[in-house]
């Protein structure tokens, strides 16, 4: 039987996943990709079938747009394919859109932007609610509360990673000896339009056309030192321009972290 071909939108909380690459059929470290490989394999009563993906999310990030190909011998309308799988996924993965695609198409080479979300409050207390999607970052220091001032100064120091750099100074050293040069198209700061979330929640949003390991988490980390006076944008600015053995930051936390969208130039969808 022919290989069918599809083009998946995934969405998930990623709390309780050791981020989206498959790590093996022992499922010790539950993945994402691992969860939607086993859903699909018993769609397709346990033929090869294949997940690609087009973004390796951490452990602990959560997405609303991470997109997928699939690939089964089983023939399925793409509607029943969605609904099949939907009912087999953990309730936190959810598949948001499927359609048929061609047999070449490659998630991760094709995509031409990935925009991603950094959620986080400076409040005092964070509402419980919000404790697996959204970051807690107090911004006072030994200097004392920061508040609005913070907000504006990393605002302000955003503008400094927009453009085509040398990420080494805010990512791990890829072993697979890729390029560290990477373009940010935009980044901004400003307070979250998701009403579920409450006042006092803002976030980042940072869209590229791809990025390294870690690298939007050290670029956050970095703005939050931004926020708390211990760091200036020449800081960053020096960073970018010669690679640096120490960071200027920790990494921030994961759970802030949403892959919102990926974009494509074309689809290879077929009907």
């Amino acid at each position: 039987m022919a290989e069918q071909h599809y083009r998946v939108v995934i969405a998930y909380k990623g709390r309780d996943y050791f981020g989206w690459q498959y790590l093996g059929d022992a499922g010790e470290k539950p993945t994402v990709q691992f969860e939607i490989l086993k859903a699909l394999r018993k769609i397709s009563k346990y033929e090869t079938c294949q997940v690609a993906g087009a973004s390796r999310t951490d452990a602990g990030v959560h997405a609303l747009g991470q997109v997928a190909k699939l690939t089964t011998p089983l023939q399925i309308a793409p509607d029943k394919l969605q609904t099949g799988m939907n009912s087999l996924l953990p309730r936190d993965i959810r598949m948001v859109a499927c359609a048929r695609c061609a047999p070449g198409f490659n998630p991760n080479r094709e995509a031409i932007s990935k925009t991603y979300r950094y959620y986080f409050t400076i409040d005092v207390l964070c509402a419980p609610l919000l404790g697996d999607l959204v970051a807690h970052v107090p911004l006072a220091t030994s200097k004392g509360g920061v508040g609005a001032c913070g907000i504006q100064s990393m605002e302000a120091a955003c503008d400094v990673f927009v453009g085509e750099h040398n990420f080494s100074s805010f990512s791990v050293r890829d072993v697979s000896g890729r390029s560290p040069i990477r373009t940010v198209a935009s980044l901004e700061l400003f307070k979250t339009p998701e009403a579920g979330f409450g006042e006092g929640v803002y976030c980042f949003e940072i869209k590229g056309n791809g990025f390294l390991k870690y690298m939007v988490r050290y670029i956050v980390g970095s703005l939050f030192e931004v926020g708390r006076q211990n760091i200036g944008a020449a800081a960053i600015q020096a960073a970018l321009a010669q690679p640096q053995p120490e960071k200027l930051s920790a990494k921030a936390k994961a759970k802030g972290l949403h892959l919102i969208k990926i974009d494509y130039e074309r689809l290879a969808l077929q009907r």
